[in-house]
């Protein structure tokens, strides 16, 4: 998710409750049951939501195993804490 998560930040998630295009969520990956990943969700739409890496290059996401159902969302990204020089909000609250 670089630049958005570097390596050794450590953020904080909650429930995902709606997502929004835009938004970085902790998706399961729906070929390798409980292997959780941080994409950031673009299309969203009822009941599947499309999601992709910051870092198209490196990353594994929706252009590999296409649209995941909204059931492996399970929390926004909402909080970077740790190191504290890269400490911030990320999205709103809502």
């Amino acid at each position: 998710m670089r630049p958005t998560l570097e390596p050794g930040d450590w953020a904080i998630a909650t429930v995902a409750g709606g997502v929004r295009p835009g938004d970085v969520v902790v998706v399961e990956h729906p070929e390798r049951p409980g292997f959780e990943m941080v994409k950031r969700a673009v299309r969203v739409s009822k009941g599947d939501v499309w999601v992709e890496g910051d870092d198209p290059g490196s990353s594994t996401d929706s252009r590999t195993f296409g649209a995941v159902p909204t059931d492996l969302i399970h929390g926004r990204v909402r909080l970077v804490w740790w190191p504290p020089s890269r400490v911030r909000l990320l999205g709103g609250l809502r």
